[in-house]
């Protein structure tokens, strides 16, 4: 009797627990299934339309931004992928100090090698390619911050997150631009999903950690954002050593070891980029050859310009954000602080800090009531004034001049009857081979740093600036010299107006270039073309 009692309570009591384990692992099941539909799975996943009005959006951004911003965009990406597979392009003098790493002009290299192969290599695709890319990037990096988002906190939250990255002046106008502040700023999102808030129960160490050290490789300075939130990840990290030792060793050795072997590939002998740019501009801050600010450019002007009318709602978001992502802010300001000890300040160098100031950015329009949509309209309307201004008008005198060289470039043409071209502005001021994909001849004024400690050095901008009409006659004293065409702003034109009539140049082209211009820079480019004389 006993035995048959405990065998049918016995067998009650494994039924029930049975059906408990399996509604326990039911109850499982449908939390990881939720779990991974919230976060995505495979490429797309669920947020398949998040992506794709994303994508749309940056390649709409991409083909409305037709103005330049800084030389670097050109002259440390696209020139030298242009370089590494057509085998002319010009170097600048960082490449020849050994201060540029080839990793990032490598990726835009291997989509310009890639025409080559299938013989589509015409230079609207060279141009337009590696910005379609860039801009692919800026649609994915934006996905992941409203994936991040979702996750730590709920889709409203997100999505106001989501909206303040979209609608911001200052993302639209360098996101899709080919400049390593841009591949950063994509960088910093996609490490920001990895990263473990809340510690080891959340994240992904190893891959943050390899989205974090691959930043550092394509501009060195991105490790100052990241020591706050890398060592926050050590405080809060329970196997500190296991951190260290199987995560952040490996990670960093890895990274170092490939962009060591690339710029070993490339320059012809061992050398670590790295070390010598942040040598250069943090420790001897020779960046401040090319311009200084005040201490505080930064706090005043610097990072108010770039958040533009985002910035009161940046403020009020450090008020209202929760607790864990105070380390956020203490990122943004400790960058801040640092970037201010620089003598040479600029807008771009503070771009990667928008996705973290985006997270404040959405938690105070999440938490207004009744002024919220009032808010929402005034960030539209302001921020998309200053995106056509930006994009459509203002600086885009250098890109058009460039559209028009191009019509010059003639292969059957013999070398001796080629076009020749002298840029009288200050240096970098266009792009160059990269957006003609022509041999013909180029050259510009010259800028390089003292790097001999020569106390009266003076480079060669500067010494046509100060006597335009002197440097020209004795640069070419001799007709054989002359450059078929000069072009320069219009601020030029009177000081070097008796050259230009001496040695029968005729104005050909007029290019709008800005509204404000400044010093050396005037408001059009001028094309001036060198008639012989039977042709007057």
């Amino acid at each position: 009797m006993e035995t048959l009692r405990t065998r049918l309570f016995g067998g009650k009591h494994s039924a029930a627990s049975e059906t408990i384990r399996l509604r326990k692992r039911k109850s499982t099941l449908y939390s990881k299934e939720r779990c991974n539909t919230e976060l995505g799975t495979g490429l797309l996943g669920p947020n398949t339309y998040l992506i794709m009005f994303s994508v749309t959006l940056r390649m709409v951004n991409c083909f409305l931004v037709q103005t330049s911003f800084v030389p670097d965009e050109y002259w440390q990406s696209l020139e030298v992928a242009h370089n590494m597979v057509f085998k002319y392009g010009y170097l600048t003098w960082e490449w020849k100090e050994r201060l540029r790493g080839y990793t990032y002009p490598l990726f835009f290299a291997s989509f310009y090698k890639l025409l080559q192969i299938f013989k589509k290599d015409t230079v609207q695709l060279l141009i337009w390619v590696p910005r379609l890319v860039q801009s692919l990037l800026a649609a994915l990096a934006d996905v992941k911050l409203y994936s991040m988002m979702k996750r730590q906190e709920n889709a409203e939250i997100a999505t106001w997150v989501y909206f303040s990255q979209l609608c911001s002046w200052f993302t639209w106008y360098c996101s899709t631009r080919t400049i390593t502040n841009s591949m950063e700023a994509v960088l910093t999102s996609f490490t920001l999903y990895y990263y473990p808030f809340q510690g080891t129960k959340t994240g992904s160490s190893l891959k943050y950690l390899a989205l974090t050290a691959f930043a550092v490789v394509v501009r060195p300075t991105a490790v100052i954002l990241w020591l706050p939130l890398l060592f926050y990840h050590f405080w809060q990290e329970l196997k500190k050593l296991d951190l260290l030792l199987y995560k952040c060793l490996p990670v960093g050795c890895l990274t170092l070891g490939i962009s060591l072997m690339i710029d070993r590939i490339f320059y012809g002998e061992w050398v670590m980029v790295q070390w010598n740019f942040l040598r250069f501009n943090v420790i001897q801050n020779m960046g401040s050859f090319y311009g200084s600010h005040s201490w505080h450019w930064y706090f005043t002007q610097g990072f108010p310009v770039i958040m533009g009318t985002h910035f009161p709602f940046f403020i009020h978001g450090c008020l209202v954000v929760p607790k864990k992502y105070r380390v956020l802010l203490i990122a943004v300001i400790w960058t801040l602080v640092v970037y201010s000890f620089l003598s040479h300040k600029e807008f771009r160098f503070i771009y990667p800090l928008m996705p973290l100031c985006m997270v404040f950015c959405g938690y105070s329009l999440a938490n207004l009531k009744a002024w919220k949509m009032p808010a929402i309209s005034f960030l539209l309307f302001s921020n998309v004034c200053l995106v056509l201004y930006t994009g459509l008008i203002h600086q885009r005198g250098t890109l058009d001049v460039m559209q028009h060289i191009q019509l010059l470039c003639k292969d059957t043409l013999p070398e001796k009857d080629r076009p020749s071209l002298l840029f009288l502005m200050p240096c970098h001021s266009t792009p160059f081979y990269s957006h003609v994909h022509c041999p013909i001849k180029m050259h510009f004024l010259e800028c390089p740093p003292d790097l001999t400690g020569n106390n009266s050095y003076v480079d060669e901008a500067d010494m046509f600036f100060e006597e335009p009409l002197k440097w020209l006659n004795i640069r070419f004293s001799g007709q054989a010299s002359l450059p078929t065409h000069l072009v320069f702003y219009n601020v030029m034109e009177q000081k070097i107006e008796p050259f230009l009539k001496t040695r029968n140049y005729v104005k050909t082209a007029i290019f709008f270039h800005t509204h404000l211009p400044d010093g050396r820079i005037g408001s059009h480019i001028h094309l001036y073309e060198r008639k012989m004389m039977d042709d007057s």
